[in-house]
């Protein structure tokens, strides 16, 4: 089978590089086009766009970039006819990827979705180009299913993936001796930055997220750097600050740190399911940040309170993102403190609601049995 994939962010290259694998178990002759990173690269096929022209984010930004983004739009749609695939995979990336579906459908190919446009937090309207457009959509949240049957729009649920990604890594034989001795680091506990996968993130968060620094002097800073951002873009805001940068080593770091500054997103989700206690801090643009607060419906931001639909890990957002809010949280989830102990036990639910590993694999194989 001839597959188009897009996927237009770091996380979206992950969950895409995993579903190729998955295919590539149960399709004798798989080939692969897509939008995406280096993951996705590594499982074979033609990169068209790297993730890290397309990650635009921000109401702001996205219009100060919009002549670039419409020549995206008039790349793809020349590149899917030429390619002529039996399915385009449209993988999360909904401002993009819902007006594609719209034009893979109406030239005649099947669509399918992986991981579903977060209607359920905002633009709920977008449900009427899914129902449109979308011939099957798989979604990686359990309560997404019940969800999209309010709309009488039928969705797949076969767990999700982050599960298979954090487990290879988690059996893999490392030591946080060979992590130490790898990166030059010091004899002590680690505490991971995860300061976002783009540049707007890391320039809003990063600044603030270092500053609580010199009150930890019995453990050391590791900011694990996104694999779309320079070396060089980093250098200005970890001057003068007492914080190690790794590259291309996020799940290492995770591993093997005792807690965790980390904005909203996937990244969340994933140092949960490395069971380390984390402080989200997230500072948007303050014109998008106003915007979002008067059209997003959800509770919480962070994906682990979203699918646990309690606070189990505390949100810094926007104004509440201060030095002394940050050293308050991450006190709480530092060692020997009952905070600390609730917030891993909330961890092990979490995992058996994603209901195990094996997701990429099964949703391979539903792809492949909707096309033969």
């Amino acid at each position: 089978m001839k597959y188009y994939l897009i996927a237009g962010e770091a996380s979206g290259d992950l969950h895409g590089s995993n579903l190729m694998k998955g295919l590539k178990m149960v399709d004798p002759n798989p080939e692969f086009r897509f939008w995406g990173g280096d993951l996705m690269l590594e499982q074979g096929g033609t990169l068209i766009k790297h993730y890290r022209e397309t990650a635009i984010m921000g109401f702001v930004e996205v219009l100060a970039n919009i002549h670039k983004i419409k020549g995206f739009f008039k790349l793809c749609k020349k590149d899917i006819l030429e390619y002529n695939p039996d399915v385009v995979i449209l993988i999360d990336y909904p401002g993009f990827n819902l007006r594609m579906a719209e034009f893979v459908k109406s030239s005649g190919y099947k669509v399918f979705y992986y991981i579903s446009p977060k209607i359920w937090a905002w633009k709920e309207s977008r449900i009427k180009k899914i129902k449109a457009f979308v011939d099957k959509m798989f979604v990686i949240f359990p309560f997404e299913v019940d969800y999209f049957k309010k709309f009488d729009y039928p969705v797949e649920f076969a767990g999700n993936p982050l599960l298979d990604a954090v487990n290879e890594k988690l059996i893999e034989k490392s030591s946080i001796d060979d992590f130490i001795q790898r990166n030059s680091l010091e004899n002590k506990p680690i505490i991971g930055i995860l300061a976002g996968s783009r540049k707007q993130e890391i320039e809003r968060n990063l600044g603030i997220m270092l500053q609580v620094i010199p009150q930890y002097s019995n453990y050391q800073f590791v900011l694990a750097a996104a694999p779309s951002i320079e070396p060089d873009f980093y250098r200005k805001y970890i001057y003068g600050h007492q914080v190690k940068v790794v590259f291309g080593q996020t799940y290492d770091t995770l591993k093997f740190s005792t807690a965790a500054l980390v904005t909203s997103g996937t990244a969340t989700l994933e140092t949960a399911l490395f069971n380390v206690p984390q402080v989200v801090c997230y500072r948007a643009g303050n014109l998008s940040y106003f915007i979002a607060k008067r059209f997003v419906k959800v509770k919480y931001i962070s994906l682990v309170n979203l699918i646990m639909n309690k606070e189990v890990v505390k949100e810094l957002i926007q104004f509440d993102m201060t030095p002394k809010k940050v050293t308050e949280e991450l006190n709480k989830i530092l060692p020997n403190t009952n905070y600390r102990t609730e917030m891993l036990k909330n961890y092990s639910e979490l995992q058996v609601i994603l209901g195990g590993t094996g997701a990429s694999e099964r949703v391979a194989k539903r792809v492949y049995s909707y096309l033969v």
